[in-house]
């Protein structure tokens, strides 16, 4: 191979998502067009690469590089030229030149050596000076990182994550055990680490490469819903991603039990394999759960009756006989679930439970999974709700500063009574932290919709809890007048009964506008929200309006619908600042989403320095704020006017928000929802999935499509069956 070493004059195309770049490398009196897989290069800096001249119709000769280092700067203006690329952190070309004008040749080598001696400059502080030599220190570990893995196709992303999880000993970890990146790193699967360690040469029928397979699809069955596999069925997805002899399964699932990392369970047909925390977590929350609902608490029924008249009087309200019953038990019950659809009258009843309970001096506590979830509680009681997540104080504890609940068995929340809404959202996992965290003789009050879909984590707890018969339950089934008037109301209940809604009923708040393929259904999705309903009902786009879609692909998924839809509500504008990442540009001004639990994540409240806290969740929404190129960060306010700094290494924790799918929609409520209806698989275009997406609107809902496709929906009531083993447990050991 052929090797040129030269300094970067120009980018002219790079994709961030795998690191291709197209560049002008000056090698002494000769610009060079290099073309390959480069990523992190910078105007500015130096690059030794290995490769080979090819001939490109259109461009002429180019140098293909096969493979690449970067080649520290050795003369004053290459410094400064380097510092200013926006490679270190906090550093542009204004500071760039205060700094090599300061230290001149010398500067790299006091960067690493003493980087405190840079706050002698004016208007470099002792933490800004540490930060520099902290971020070229990081650079140099990363490019050690990136030059081990640019032979295994893995993405600059990718390389960035997996320095900041294993730091100066990133290689060495690869080298030894590179299957423990399925475990320590988000977004590296095994697959990806399994063609790492096929190259580096380690044996396909190792152990330790076996017990992470397994492993791998007992998360990657999680991450669907399941909290065990069947063994049958483990063994073979294992044989066929392994490509392994049954022996060696049975050797590693062997070792993998006697390690304490999975558990055997019997089952009717095949043993039940899970992975150990999820088993955990089932049997944990059995016994919390039996524990609990023995408590019961006595009731003055005379006294009772004249509360419940008082506050209906107090209220104008009159309780229909299953609500009062329903107040009655959560009198005396220790754990007491109450299910039932939109206008059934759940939010009448915890707020009638709060003002007798707390009438009667208990300490009560509102809680939902998410933050969208906990506000629309809090504006429907009038109390206090919060997160899940923060109802159980999230902290750090031991000398290894472990992230964890700060609440739990030794400190359990300070609550007579907790009730939780939206209990269809909350996994297996989540419900053992919050039993862990409720002391013996509190009450614990469970409020949910059971033909909602289930949670995006493991399990189907509400679903079980009700299922299994063991636990107080009422179920509401009345439509209350009020409700009844609503089309939006009617019409859910009439697709939870397999009927086809009312369209386009005159005065109400729901309406189908038909439109027969995909691109036309995405036409005017995209003009409904940007023209047709701000200018006819005067709802803002961003703030009242939003799209939910069955998938994420297809013209009418909500990829698409993003890139659609930013392009009428929040267009380009060179005094909004943008940064592209995978396949999407992020700007300023955009909706996006968080998608995965994030606790380490630091948040603070605008205005309010002292309110501050860690914990950025699953389906959190806000707003870009503030995108710096420059600190290589991005600001996001979420709707709870919490806001969080980005670095630009974890934008794929979070999409864009104009549009998102029916599951990461639930919890949360809207004013206006549009929703395109389209042909899709059977196994996802279901009733439920309708009635979700129904039931998130509040003042209108608007279904773009063709109703065949609707029809089919509504008559599809093929549910995906989640292998989750609470009920049993409930049933076996009450």
């Amino acid at each position: 191979m052929i090797e040129i070493e030269g300094t970067v004059e120009d980018i002219i195309y790079t994709n961030e998502a795998n690191g291709y770049t197209v560049c002008d490398v000056r090698c002494g009196n000769d610009s060079v067009t290099a073309v390959g897989y480069m990523p992190f290069i910078n105007m500015g800096e130096t690059i030794k690469a290995s490769g080979k001249w090819v001939s490109h119709p259109d461009y002429g000769e180019q140098f293909k590089v096969e493979l690449y280092e970067k080649v520290m700067p050795r003369t004053v203006d290459a410094i400064e030229k380097y510092l200013a690329s926006g490679i270190v952190k906090g550093v542009g070309p204004a500071t760039a030149a205060k700094i090599t004008g300061k230290f001149g040749v010398a500067t790299l080598e006091i960067i690493n050596a003493n980087p405190l001696r840079l706050s002698e400059i004016k208007g470099i502080s002792l933490e800004k000076a540490s930060a520099i030599g902290q971020a070229l220190n990081e650079q140099k570990g990363l490019q050690d990182v990136v030059i081990f893995l640019q032979e295994y196709g893995v993405s600059p992303s990718i390389c960035i994550k997996i320095y900041k999880a294993y730091a100066e000993n990133a290689v060495a970890i690869l080298r030894e055990n590179p299957y423990r990146l399925c475990e320590d790193v988000f977004g590296i699967g095994f697959k990806t680490a399994d063609r790492i360690a096929m190259k580096l040469g380690i044996d396909p029928a190792s152990r330790f490469r076996i017990k992470s397979g397994i492993k791998y699809l007992l998360s990657n069955a999680a991450s669907n819903g399941h909290t065990y596999m069947q063994e049958n069925v483990l063994r073979e997805n294992a044989a066929s991603l392994l490509d392994t002899e049954a022996l060696d399964i049975e050797d590693a699932l062997i070792t993998l039990i006697f390690d304490k990392a999975i558990v055997t369970e019997k089952g009717e047909d095949s043993n039940h394999i899970y992975l150990a925390s999820f088993h955990n977590a089932e049997q944990s929350v059995c016994k919390r759960l039996l524990e609990l609902s023995q408590t019961q608490f006595n009731l003055a029924l005379d006294d009772f009756e004249d509360k419940l008249e008082r506050f209906q009087r107090e209220e104008g309200i009159e309780l229909a006989e299953m609500q009062r019953m329903a107040i009655r038990e959560a009198m005396t019950s220790g754990v007491l679930v109450i299910t039932g659809g939109p206008g059934t009258g759940k939010t009448t009843i915890i707020k009638s439970i709060i003002r007798l309970l707390v009438g009667d001096g208990h300490q009560v506590t509102l809680a939902a999974p998410t933050g969208r979830a906990a506000k629309r509680m809090s504006e429907a009681t009038g109390f206090e709700a919060r997160t899940i997540h923060r109802l159980l104080e999230i902290g750090y504890a031991g000398d290894d500063k472990e992230l964890l609940f700060l609440r739990n068995d030794t400190n359990p929340i300070e609550a007579d009574v907790i009730i939780i809404d939206e209990m269809s959202m909350v996994d297996i996992l989540l419900m053992n932290h919050l039993l862990k965290a409720v002391a013996a003789g509190s009450r614990l009050i469970l409020a949910g919709d059971a033909d909602q879909l289930p949670s995006v984590g493991a399990g189907c707890v509400l679903e079980d809890i009700i299922g299994c018969n063991m636990i107080k339950t009422v179920r509401l089934t009345e439509i209350f007048r009020q409700a009844g008037e609503s089309m939006i109301i009617v019409n859910a209940h009439r697709i939870n009964r397999g009927e086809v809604p009312v369209l386009n009923a005159r005065d109400k708040d729901f309406f189908f506008v038909a439109r027969n393929g995909l691109d036309s259904i995405t036409r005017t999705l995209v003009d409904l929200c940007s023209r047709r309903l701000p200018e006819t009902y005067g709802f803002e786009p961003m703030k009242d309006i939003q799209v939910l879609s069955p998938t994420k692909k297809s013209p009418a998924g909500v990829i698409n619908l993003n890139l659609e839809l930013q392009k009428v509500l929040n267009p380009a504008d060179r005094n909004k600042a943008e940064k592209v990442s995978r396949d999407y540009i992020f700007r300023e001004g955009d909706k996006v989403m968080q998608v995965r639990n994030n606790y380490s994540l630091r948040w603070e409240k605008p205005g309010n320095k002292l309110m501050d806290g860690t914990g950025v969740f699953n389906g959190d929404v806000g707003m870009i704020s503030k995108i710096n190129e420059e600190a290589q960060t991005m600001e996001v306010l979420f709707d709870d006017e919490r806001l969080v700094e980005y670095d630009f290494s974890i934008l794929d924790e979070i999409e864009p928000a104009f549009a998102v799918t029916i599951h990461k929609s639930q919890g949360s409520e809207f004013p206006v929802v549009v929703i395109p209806i389209f042909p899709g698989p059977q196994v996802l275009m279901t009733r439920n999935l309708l009635y979700t997406a129904v039931t998130r609107a509040k003042k209108m809902v608007v279904l773009v499509g063709e109703e065949a496709s609707l029809q089919s929906m509504v008559e599809n009531q093929r549910e995906t069956l989640r292998n989750s083993g609470l009920s049993v447990k409930l049933k076996k050991f009450s």
